[in-house]
């Protein structure tokens, strides 16, 4: 990681958590002094104390590494309000169902923000049977290509990986009603269409 937890981030979390010094230091076994330094900027914990502050503070790793808290107000489970998440080292994909604390390659990543579909990105969708045969006039080389197609809904989230000097296209089952409909360029981000 790029990051390592602050005594802001330490101090912020225990009292969000209600903790006194003295009681975050107990359940790592640490004195209420040695918390005081770590917030003040006169210590860092040791390694092997941060998957356990972690667990004390009720958050990941990355969280409190990060500095940032996620909270995940997607409690219905509605999968179309998912995040998608691309490791821009590897191109690994992550799906998420709401915000998640995501890293890849000792990277923390972004979730994507979907753009609409425009004129030069824009999606050909034809139902064929109980399919949607998706198709997108894109390039696709080594250095431009979609990297992959999603078709969410309300229930199920499905995703296709595509490569360079393929064709883009993908099909789908077409599972109850509507849905939102994404293509990730590699140069210009994510492109969303809704399908109703």
């Amino acid at each position: 990681m790029i990051n390592y937890v602050t005594g802001g981030t330490i101090k912020a979390l225990r009292e969000k958590k209600g903790y006194t010094q003295k009681q975050l230091g107990e359940l790592l076994l640490v004195s209420d002094k040695t918390v005081s330094k770590w917030e003040t900027g006169k210590g860092l914990p040791d390694i092997s104390l941060i998957e356990p502050l972690s667990t004390a503070l009720s958050v990941s790793v990355a969280e409190l590494l990060s500095g940032e808290y996620v909270v995940n107000r997607n409690r219905c489970g509605n999968l179309q309000k998912s995040c998608l998440y691309v490791c821009p080292l590897c191109g690994n994909v992550i799906h998420a169902v709401g915000n998640a604390a995501i890293c890849c390659c000792g990277i923390s990543l972004p979730a994507l923000s979907a753009e609409e579909a425009a004129e030069n990105h824009d999606f050909a969708v034809e139902q064929i049977e109980y399919d949607y045969y998706i198709t997108m006039d894109h390039p696709m080389t080594r250095d431009h290509y979609i990297s992959f197609f999603a078709y969410v809904t309300a229930n199920r989230a499905q995703l296709v990986k595509l490569y360079p000097e393929q064709n883009a296209e993908a099909r789908f089952p077409i599972v109850g009603r509507g849905g939102v409909l994404y293509a990730y360029c590699n140069q210009h981000g994510l492109i969303s269409r809704k399908i109703r």
